[in-house]
């Protein structure tokens, strides 16, 4: 189990862009823990890697990620959210407690916490969404990256129109949240729910402006045409 994991980490060593490394913190408030391997390349490195152990068990699979995961470093990290993603055909309802255990312990910053939740999650509640509720009790959570897991968790979803009251039901949650991060989590998901339900978003914008943070409206009504843009923004 380990010997992949190091040839991993080899592949991503190899891969070092010290431009990409230089730059990199530029992007967090938080301190992160970086090879310095660019995006695409940790998708490359990970799609590689996971043809060599496509055929073990779901457990396997989860306790690799989970070794990835327990590194800090943001590119092991999204390896691990490619692969428990790749098994997504797997997943059973059992498996949310374990993906709600790498968002306490190990999701420190807004990249992990998107790719993660982006992925795994928004299939895993695509596929079982009785864990809806779950998501809802994410939002009053003192932990801001599960706040922000409880909306960008439905961003895939929501693109295709699912979902909607259960958006709004997390967005009402959010709503007054003063983590600018969680602001536009939850903003972003209001915007890919408006892709097929504008108009409910652009309603339930106009309805909650005075009490939103101007952050979140903003993100929310990104791809609205430019007249709701403007009644929306207006004070």
């Amino acid at each position: 189990m380990e010997n992949i994991i190091d040839k991993v980490r080899e592949a991503l060593q190899n891969k070092v862009d010290e431009k990409a490394l230089a730059g990199s913190q530029h992007f967090f408030k938080e301190k992160i823990k970086c090879y310095g391997v660019r995006a695409p390349m940790v998708r490359q490195i990970g799609k590689e890697f996971f043809k060599m152990i496509k055929d073990r068990s779901k457990s396997e699979i989860f306790d690799l990620c989970e070794d990835l995961w327990r590194s800090g470093f943001i590119e092991e990290s999204f390896v691990a959210c490619h692969w428990s993603y790749f098994i997504r055909a797997k997943f059973e309802p059992s498996d949310f407690a374990r993906f709600e255990k790498w968002i306490d312990d190990y999701i420190d910053n807004w990249a992990s916490c998107d790719t993660f939740c982006n992925h795994t999650m928004g299939t895993f509640i695509a596929m079982y969404p009785e864990f809806l509720t779950r998501l809802k009790v994410f939002g009053r959570s003192e932990n801001r990256w599960k706040r922000r897991a409880a909306a960008v968790s439905l961003i895939v979803p929501a693109r295709t129109g699912k979902f909607l009251g259960d958006i709004f039901d997390i967005a009402d949650i959010l709503l007054i949240d003063t983590d600018d991060l969680v602001q536009k989590g939850y903003g972003w998901m209001l915007k890919a729910a408006s892709k097929v339900h504008q108009r409910e978003v652009f309603d339930y914008v106009i309805k909650n402006k005075d009490r939103m943070p101007r952050t979140a409206l903003r993100y929310a009504i990104e791809k609205m045409p430019k007249d709701l843009k403007t009644i929306a923004m207006a004070k």
